[in-house]
């Protein structure tokens, strides 16, 4: 096992000489063992926070909407107000093997979103006011069952953007109910910078997707013309608080920052500087998930009935049909896909969520 002064040397070896390792489980991405960070809460810290979350809640400020709404009240652009409301809660084994390991991870899914992205792959979830309303008591005593019923390896927070209140509440909770695996906070990256401020010591792995670059795009497909702008922000400031992705020798991720983004049919040029964004302002060394199961889902493909006008007018029985966002309507191909990845190795990336080169299981 390396000691705490051997993985502090390494890091200060040039990142030319690590990368030529070709593993991200290797110094200094390699931890003895792990404490999750709300565990290193003082008592005082924690009591700040909780004061801090209700204020939130009284005028909410969690995202780039800004509604400020007090939410004990009445609800903002998301459509959830005090309590939180939650789809589904269980050990989930769709994410990245060193996430989900053999156990799984402890999901919970959060009901709508602060944005409408017109592709949204969960958008049955995100789009929809489906599930339990949850206190952040009841919320905090969910994570305990996964933990100890489910035996998951961490507690995968999924679209919880406009929770944040909710969920750091729920978080210290559970701590005093013997909580003692990571939190993963599962992003759009839609975040604000105070939002992520009152997460700072309680999140331990941040999941950002990066979606799209230009405003144009965000705009149209995202339905926030300032998207690109804040993912930016938001990612660095989760790197500056926990760094590169960290491994215990089970190959189970602990700490850090895991960046997704879904290429997307015609958009793999806003990949390629998404990429590039990554290596030059982050780290050549954050851990990247590049996806590729893009598929037309929510208003995508739907079909858009027009009638057709002559001199300004609408004339009957004269209809047109127009596929919505036909740009995006189709699945993502294999080239676009290598187009991303070869752009993130020539900006310097080379920490990949890949398929296993072997039969064995991917951690």
């Amino acid at each position: 096992m390396l000691t705490l002064t051997t993985r502090q040397s390494l890091h200060h070896l040039p990142s030319s000489l690590l990368r030529k390792r070709s593993l991200h489980l290797a110094p200094p991405f390699l931890l003895d063992d792990y404490t999750p960070r709300y565990l290193q809460l003082s008592e005082v810290d924690a009591a700040k926070k909780r004061s801090q979350a209700y204020a939130h809640l009284a005028k909410c400020n969690l995202c780039p909407r800004k509604c400020g709404v007090n939410r004990f009240e009445k609800t903002g652009w998301c459509l959830i107000g005090e309590k939180a409301k939650v789809n589904v809660i269980a050990p989930h084994f769709g994410e990245e093997p060193c996430i989900q390991g053999h156990h799984g991870s402890g999901s919970v899914f959060f009901s709508m979103c602060n944005l409408r992205c017109v592709f949204c792959q969960n958008h049955d979830i995100s789009h929809q006011r489906n599930g339990m309303d949850l206190t952040p008591e009841e919320l905090g005593d969910w994570y305990m069952k996964l933990q100890e019923v489910g035996n998951v390896h961490n507690i995968n927070l999924i679209t919880p953007e406009h929770v944040v209140p909710q969920v750091a509440l729920s978080i210290l909770h559970a701590r005093s109910q013997g909580l003692r695996i990571p939190i993963i906070y599962n992003t759009s990256s839609y975040d604000s910078l105070e939002s992520l401020a009152l997460l700072d010591g309680l999140v331990d792995i941040y999941l950002p997707d990066f979606k799209v670059w230009e405003p144009s795009t965000s705009k149209r497909l995202l339905k926030a013309d300032d998207y690109a702008a804040t993912a930016r922000e938001s990612i660095k400031a989760m790197h500056a608080q926990v760094g590169d992705l960290c491994f215990t020798g089970d190959g189970i991720a602990k700490s850090g920052v895991l960046v997704r983004h879904l290429v997307m049919p015609g958009l793999e040029e806003e990949g390629a500087k998404i990429m590039r964004w990554l290596a030059e302002e982050v780290s050549r060394d954050v851990f990247v998930n590049i996806m590729e199961q893009y598929r037309p889902s929510a208003h995508v493909g739907k079909v858009q009935t027009r009638r057709k006008t002559h001199g300004g007018e609408e004339t009957e029985g004269d209809k047109k049909e127009e596929r919505r966002y036909a740009e995006i309507n189709r699945a993502v191909k294999g080239e676009e896909v290598e187009s991303v990845r070869k752009a993130a190795e020539r900006a310097g990336l080379w920490r990949f969520c890949d398929p296993p080169k072997h039969d064995g299981f991917n951690i």
